[in-house]
């Protein structure tokens, strides 16, 4: 998501870093630039009139750092005006209430209720070590309470059990009593949604929440939905009172007008998003972090954050030793393959990173794709222990017996091969050059090899 906008700005930045002093109807002109970019994403029309006047106050009135450019300073005008229509400050769930605490998910038909609710139990019991109930409301569509049954598997937490014939009110009440008797820290309740907004639907929702009376109301809605947005925001917001969104499906295609929309109309928080399908793929939605990757600034605070919930500090410690001896086998390499698939794969790792846009669109323009990560394990595993620990026996017999074991041609052999060389050679250059070399060549060095 957001990678049509980001190219727009981006496109827009690159052409106003090669101006020296900058004119109002620069300025003006720019502006022009950056509000086409946001209705092309699919902003609302009202948003991006309110962005774009306030941005241009501040524009204009900014006093020029004498350590920037003038373009520098209107970029990060740009980013603080981002963060602050996303939220400024991440908001995080209020828990904060006598156990057990409520938690209702609404949101239209098919905007990934059922999974996000699964996602945020999972989320609770791992990091905040909650014990959680999840209940399915939704006795509309089918399969509905066997679907949330299944997530709750998944996510190693208890899901009510289902009782046919219950109306939603019925099994509210039901959730309520057990959570209560059977000392839930929280429960979450999947509401049933419908293809649009209809009455029907609303006077449930607003019966289900007097009764369950919850701390949390979450509006679940697909970052793909578009102008539309702005009107289902409202609606909800308006007959139910939503304290907090939740993106789904961000990891897509979208223009991302959802994001900045949503925020605007209803002054509630986005408090996570949906980063893939995968129950363990669902992060807390940091607006100045997001403005970032909007604009190629990168967010190293989060690519850091992925890295320490993947790599212990002895696992961090013995790679930093092998690094400072110039060694880099093909165990290494796997290690270092598997941790990175663990982290969201190399698509996701780059949107993290500062000015990494231009490389994005040329990996993605070369078909690169994250198939690539699996293709690369599988000709590691096709190796013996004494091939991975030795790559310099690998000659032409052996490659072709690897490239047969592991389904691929022997020039894929050849070029992870290459990568691995590369790859040693720079650990040998990071012995020479200490710590400060090691972060400076690193990123660059390993994009060679793909």
């Amino acid at each position: 998501m957001f990678s049509n906008l980001s190219n727009k700005l981006g496109d827009i930045f690159t052409r106003l870093k090669k101006r020296g002093a900058l004119t109002e109807a620069d300025i003006d002109a720019v502006m022009r630039e950056v509000r086409i970019a946001l209705l092309e994403a699919d902003v609302a029309l009202p948003v991006v009139k309110d962005f774009i006047t306030s941005l241009k106050e501040k524009a204009v009135g900014a006093e020029i750092v004498k350590s920037v450019s003038p373009a520098q300073m209107v970029i990060k005008l740009v980013n603080d005006h981002l963060a602050e229509l996303l939220g400024s400050e991440h908001q995080g769930l209020n828990l904060v209430a006598q156990p057990p605490v409520v938690i209702m998910m609404v949101g239209l038909q098919g905007s990934g209720k059922t999974t996000s609710s699964g996602k945020l139990a999972l989320r609770l019991k791992t990091k905040l070590n909650k014990k959680v109930l999840v209940a399915s409301l939704d006795i509309y569509r089918p399969a509905a309470q066997q679907q949330l049954e299944q997530v709750a598997k998944q996510a190693g937490v208890a899901s009510l059990p289902i009782i046919s014939e219950e109306k939603p009110l019925q099994i509210t009440s039901r959730a309520l009593s057990a959570a209560r008797l059977e000392g839930y820290d929280v429960l979450i309740l999947d509401t049933a949604g419908r293809l649009h907004i209809d009455e029907a639907m609303m006077e449930e929702l607003k019966a289900v929440k007097q009764l369950a009376n919850p701390l949390e109301t979450l509006l679940v809605a697909d970052s793909l939905t578009g102008q539309d947005a702005v009107n289902i925001a409202r609606a909800f917001h308006e007959q139910i009172g939503v304290t907090g969104i939740v993106l789904t499906r961000i990891d897509g295609d979208g223009r991302g007008g959802a994001a900045l929309s949503m925020r605007a109309v209803t002054g509630q928080p986005i408090k996570f998003m949906g980063t893939g399908e995968k129950l363990d793929e669902f992060e807390e939605f940091h607006p100045s972090r997001i403005a970032g990757r909007i604009l190629d600034m990168g967010d190293i605070v989060s690519l850091v954050e992925k890295a320490a919930e993947n790599v212990s500090q002895a696992e961090a410690e013995q790679m930093a030793a092998k690094m400072m001896e110039g060694v880099f086998d093909f165990n290494d390499l796997l290690d270092q393959l598997r941790k990175m698939k663990k982290m969201g794969g190399l698509g996701s790792m780059m949107k993290m990173m500062p000015g990494m846009g231009g490389l994005r669109d040329k990996l993605e323009n070369a078909n690169v794709d994250e198939n690539m990560l699996a293709r690369q394990e599988a000709i590691i595993l096709s190796m013996t222990k004494k091939e991975r620990k030795h790559p310099k026996l690998l000659n032409g017999s052996r490659r072709a017996r690897i490239a047969s074991g592991a389904g691929v041609q022997v020039q894929d052999v050849n070029k992870l091969l290459k990568q691995q060389v590369q790859m040693q050679d720079m650990m040998k250059k990071m012995k020479k050059m200490g710590q400060k070399g090691m972060m400076r060549g690193g990123l660059q060095n390993l994009m060679k090899g793909f």
